[in-house]
């Protein structure tokens, strides 16, 4: 058993830039545009704030202190702030309509940008995720070529329909087909988050509930679209991840798409009849999971890691979700005391590191110096966490969770 502490790389973390830093990322035809969105939008005004939670979005310096201070020495960047022209975070934002599609376009453009250059500034420990629409399929591609060439190695981030957005065609229609195509091409990992692909609820306490309520499903749905539709039969070297969502759920959906695949390859599912012409699987939707598709466990508990054994203790990530409130931060080592301790170590290897270098390219060379002097150890995460060690002022959900079953004893 090794002795060395862990190479710690979160699949899971979240940047943007500030309010004026994307102003320096627009085309230059969009910034009295730009300026006009800002004076009017709560979202832009909102975000010149220069707190420590503000800074660690794009402060290096506070972002770096902040993840060595945790063990982590390798972080997959999804976006956080609100780009120009957005209401809200990307990863909760609706396809743009087509009215607004060209400034959302130049928004995302220039968060693509910014990142690129935030990643650089510690390429080794950073592989950004960019962002492409699903409107027009040559602006995506382009957007894809831009992502490759700009060394983002995080990937794209896949843009969820939801089934209430009749603009865009739905995930499981074949005019995506060049996108993945592309996606394919260039070796980028396809990303799906947490949050995105729900209809819009409206607004209100109640509203706002239903939304967190039906968030996994929703999340999942893309997983079943792509599976379902033939994508991987038809891209078979896409990586895909599904990024928040833990694995336990997987072996019961996997089993149920077999099911479907069965009786639609026989002609029928109890008295519906199919045309098995139309069907474009060539094997179960197992078998595409098992080659094509990982998943994120961002701060896991152990009833999150329940279905490893079927989906493979290769194919798991762990996230830490910084700097978001429900994450780990500043509570990393007691959340990987709470779920790992009683884990075996060849395992804890690959879930908290090496499935993300293997899966975003990562040199474990450059990251290893940062890890023999801030990584956890084994023989600390050996050791389970204590009752009246729990976090009693985390907002993170697996703390929360600790302390409520605690309470019920």
């Amino acid at each position: 058993m090794s002795h060395d502490p862990y190479i710690l790389i979160t699949a899971d973390t979240h940047a943007g830039a500030s309010v004026g830093q994307y102003r320096d990322y627009l085309e230059a035809r969009y910034h009295d545009a730009f300026d006009d969105w800002r004076r009017n939008s709560s979202s832009g005004e909102k975000r010149d704030r220069t707190s420590r939670r503000k800074l660690q979005n794009w402060d290096r310096e506070v972002r770096t202190e902040d993840q060595n201070s945790q063990g982590v020495v390798g972080e997959v960047v999804f976006p956080n702030t609100v780009p120009p022209f957005y209401p809200k975070s990307v990863v909760t934002a609706q396809p743009p309509r087509p009215h607004e599609y060209e400034l959302r376009l130049a928004g995302a453009r220039a968060h693509n940008r910014w990142l690129a250059d935030f990643c650089a500034e510690d390429p080794h420990r950073r592989a950004g995720v960019g962002l492409i629409l699903p409107n027009d399929v040559d602006d995506a591609i382009a957007e894809i070529g831009f992502i490759a060439e700009a060394g983002l190695r995080g990937g794209v981030l896949l843009p969820l329909v939801p089934p209430d957005c009749t603009w865009v065609p739905a995930l499981h229609d074949a005019a995506w087909d060049p996108i993945f195509a592309a996606i394919q091409d260039h070796d980028l990992v396809m990303n799906q988050h947490s949050g995105q692909g729900l209809p819009d609820y409206g607004t209100g306490l109640v509203a706002e509930a239903m939304w967190i309520s039906e968030v996994l499903f929703y999340c999942q749905r893309g997983f079943r679209s792509l599976l379902m539709s033939g994508v991987f039969e038809r891209f078979p070297s896409l990586k895909y991840i599904i990024t928040e969502s833990g694995c336990a759920w997987v072996p019961d959906t996997l089993a149920a798409l077999d099911r479907i695949h069965l009786g639609v390859q026989a002609g029928a599912i109890g008295e519906l009849k199919y045309d098995q012409s139309e069907w474009r699987l060539k094997e179960p939707p197992s078998f595409y999971a098992r080659r094509n598709c990982w998943y994120g466990a961002s701060f896991p508990g152990a009833a999150d890691l329940a279905g490893i054994d079927v989906v493979g203790d290769d194919k798991i990530c762990w996230g830490n979700d910084y700097p978001h409130s429900e994450g780990t931060f500043p509570y990393n080592l007691e959340s990987l005391r709470l779920t790992f301790s009683d884990i075996p170590e060849d395992r804890r290897r690959k879930l908290l590191g090496l499935n993300a270098a293997s899966l975003y390219n990562f040199d474990l060379d450059q990251l290893l110096p940062l890890a023999l002097e801030h990584g956890p150890t084994p023989s600390e995460i050996d050791v389970p966490l204590r009752p009246e060690e729990i976090p009693a002022d985390s907002l993170c959900y697996l703390f929360m969770g600790a302390r409520r079953a605690m309470a019920e004893q």
